[in-house]
């Protein structure tokens, strides 16, 4: 049984392909350490079958200058701590998932000189990993094109796709269109960090769609709890009663169930979308790092999988016109859904895996691999 480090934190966005990854390794007999900031034991559920290290880290965003100086010292202390777990552990290959959290295992790596494998999520290789990755054996790609990447690192790619949660490959099935006068299944989240504005704007949008759009409509949406009640009295106003909650624990059974999305396009977002094949429409969130919310959502708009609509300027009856716009086409919306699903590498958390075995020089195949991956 080996030993394999996974470096993540954070958001969902990075947290949900390293749950996949450490589940797929976990089958293969591996042994999985989990090492991440301090908001470890929070992730105790997500991550089950992990043993769970928590190493100081920390962000030099919204920080001034002394801020970004004890950051600089909170990451060195992590580096410090990390190095020394690696080499008590002494793990066969370390892969990092990207943000801050990841950053000081990632570093100690690099200096213990140990296998390692950074995973990017996004079609804009993020910032840490930008950094890491000259220091890195391999960097697996969930995009076919990944900006800010250096040419001279290309060797170095190779093209996994990025891991899902188990619970969403399980929900998989083919779109079915609407039928004209029949239901229309309206799905409306923001990510693991939900969306303020979609408590507001996509009410409002949907109070001015025509009478007997609306009156089809069945609308499940993700609010923050905080916006929850201001939601409902929108909806109440226009005699609707949707489902809201701040957290959707079915989440793979809801984009089955979804003739329409209206999201985010985090990475976790636009994967799950490709996954289950659901055509959608993309609003990135503008203050994203390095706006690589708009460059994922560009990949997806740019075969026809979906529509993406800037929150700069965007307005409620700009937002009905492009729901009525597509509820109107039934082809359209297959169509799209069909784009999605060929973007879909429902295999990735087996072919990183396999990767990873690779990069630490441990057994792989299809003897290591479950029966669905091989």
């Amino acid at each position: 049984m080996a030993t394999v480090v996974i470096a993540a934190g954070g958001t969902g966005g990075h947290l949900f392909p390293a749950q996949a990854l450490a589940d797929e390794l976990a089958h293969r007999r591996h042994r999985v350490v989990l090492m991440t900031d301090d908001r470890g034991q929070n992730y105790a559920q997500t991550f089950p079958r992990a043993e769970i290290v928590t190493i100081p880290s920390a962000t030099f965003a919204d920080r001034g200058a002394v801020g970004k100086g004890f950051a600089v010292l909170r990451l060195a202390r992590g580096a410090l701590s990390a190095f020394a777990t690696l080499g008590r552990i002494k793990p066969a290959v370390v892969v990092g998932f990207g943000g801050y959290p990841a950053l000081p295992t990632m570093f100690a790596a690099a200096r213990r000189g140990l296998p390692s494998v950074i995973h990017e999520q996004n079609a804009i290789l993020g910032r840490v990993n930008r950094w890491l990755a000259p220091a890195v054996t391999r960097i697996a790609s969930s995009f076919a094109n990944m900006k800010y990447l250096d040419p001279v690192l290309s060797p170095r790619v190779a093209m996994t796709g990025n891991p899902v949660r188990p619970a969403i490959l399980a929900s998989v099935r083919a779109y079915t269109a609407p039928q004209p006068n029949g239901p229309f299944n309206l799905l409306v989240f923001g990510g693991s960090q939900g969306a303020r504005v979609f408590s507001t704007l996509v009410p409002d949008a949907v109070s001015k769609l025509p009478d007997a759009l609306r009156r089809r409509l069945k609308i499940v949406q993700q609010c923050r709890a905080e916006d929850l009640e201001g939601a409902k009295a929108r909806y109440d106003a226009i005699g609707l009663k949707p489902t809201l909650a701040p957290f959707l624990a079915d989440m793979g059974d809801r984009l089955a169930d979804a003739h329409l999305v209206i999201g985010r396009a985090g990475a976790s977002t636009v994967t799950e979308l490709a996954i289950v094949g659901r055509p959608a429409l993309l609003i990135p969130y503008p203050y994203a790092m390095d706006d690589h919310q708009t460059a994922n959502a560009g990949e997806i708009a740019a075969i026809g999988a979906g529509w993406m609509l800037a929150e700069a300027g965007l307005t409620a009856e700009i937002l009905a016109a492009k729901i009525n716009e597509v509820a109107s086409a039934p082809a359209m919306l297959s169509d799209a859904a069909a784009k999605a699903a060929s973007l879909g590498r429902p295999q990735a958390a087996a072919t990183l895996a396999d990767l990873v075995e690779s990069v630490g020089g441990l057994a792989t195949g299809p003897t290591t691999r479950r029966e669905s991956a091989a």
